[in-house]
């Protein structure tokens, strides 16, 4: 099971790199052509920006799963220390009520923007509430197994670091 996790959380990282790629060339492509041709490929902008609020989401849920996220311990852990594993099971549970909130909000927009079609690309404009959906679940499922197994995925990501 833990390997299935694992090729899971490698494939969105895969994702991840690829969509990055993509921007990448895009967006290059569209300077060179904009400013030695001047014309220019109109969907760029639009992709890219499609592109970006993707990484974004992904990249939370996976920086959430490896518990680099930016956080201020060092003052509940000198002066609470018994309480640090409370604290942190509470904190876990503002950001599953946190994330349901995305994800029920990204939900609703997305399923009211389904017929909404952009006219550069041809493509739902739902595409960026799905990223949302997507994020949503994933950290709603990070948060909530780590309510209650803290120290859960922690050996392999350590692995990961090492290497």
């Amino acid at each position: 099971m833990q390997s299935v996790f694992k090729g899971i959380w490698r494939s969105i990282d895969f994702i991840m790199a690829v969509i990055l790629t993509c921007m990448i060339v895009l967006v290059f492509t569209n300077v060179v052509l904009r400013y030695g041709f001047s014309s220019g490929l109109r969907p760029s902008v639009e992709l890219s920006r499609l592109g970006l609020v993707w990484i974004v989401m992904l990249g939370a849920a996976v920086v959430l799963r490896r518990g680099e996220h930016l956080a201020v311990s060092e003052f509940s852990e000198r002066l609470f220390p018994k309480a640090v594993p409370i604290l942190r099971r509470l904190c876990w549970v503002v950001i599953l009520v946190s994330v349901s909130m995305l994800y029920i909000g990204s939900y609703r927009q997305m399923m009211s923007n389904w017929s909404d079609i952009s006219q550069l690309t041809g493509l739902p404009s739902a595409l960026f509430y799905l990223a949302g959906v997507v994020s949503g679940m994933l950290m709603g499922v990070i948060a909530f197994v780590r309510i209650f197994k803290p120290d859960w995925q922690l050996d392999d990501i350590e692995e990961e670091k090492e290497k």
